[in-house]
C-alpha cells in the first residue's frame, strides 16, 4: 500500500470529475455566450471520450479504474487521512450500481447531443474572417 500515491490518484480523479461536470455546463453556456473555446475539437473529443469511458465501465458493471487504483494503493478504509475520507464520502455515494449506470449513460447521451447542438470546429474561425460554413454554428 502507498497512501501518498493513493492521494495523488484521488486528486487526479477529482480533476477528471471536475473536467466532466465543468464541460457539461460550459458547452451549452459557452454556446449561448459566444465562448469559442467550447467548440475546440481536441477539448470536445477528450470530454466525449472521458464520458464514454465512464458510461462503458458502468454498463460493464465495473467501478472506475481510478477508484480501483486508489483503493489498491490506500486499502480504501478507515485509516485514510480525514480529508481523503471526506472527499471519498462526497464522490462515492452508497447507492445501487444501476443508479450510477443510468446516470452515466444519460449524461453520455446528453454530451453526444451537445456534439450536434454545439458543433465542435477543427479550428476556431475568428470574427470577421471567412471560412466558416453556414449551418455549422449549432445554437
Amino acid at each position: 500500500m502507498n497512501p501518498s500515491l493513493g492521494q495523488l490518484v484521488l486528486a487526479i480523479h477529482l480533476a477528471v470529475i471536475a473536467f466532466n461536470i465543468g464541460g457539461l455546463i460550459a458547452i451549452p453556456l459557452g454556446a449561448v455566450l459566444g465562448w469559442r473555446w467550447v467548440r475546440t475539437m481536441w477539448w470536445r473529443v477528450l470530454h466525449l471520450g472521458s464520458l464514454a469511458v465512464t458510461a462503458l465501465q458502468a454498463l460493464l458493471g465495473r467501478a472506475c479504474f481510478l477508484t480501483d487504483w486508489q483503493n489498491g494503493l490506500t486499502g480504501g478504509g478507515a485509516h485514510d487521512p480525514l480529508l481523503m475520507r471526506w472527499v471519498n464520502a462526497a464522490i462515492y455515494w452508497p447507492l445501487p450500481m444501476w443508479v450510477f449506470t443510468t446516470s452515466y449513460v444519460a449524461v453520455f447521451v446528453y454530451v453526444t447531443a451537445l456534439w450536434w447542438l454545439v458543433r465542435p470546429q477543427r479550428r476556431i474561425v475568428r470574427k470577421g474572417r471567412s471560412g466558416g460554413r453556414a449551418g455549422d454554428e449549432g445554437f
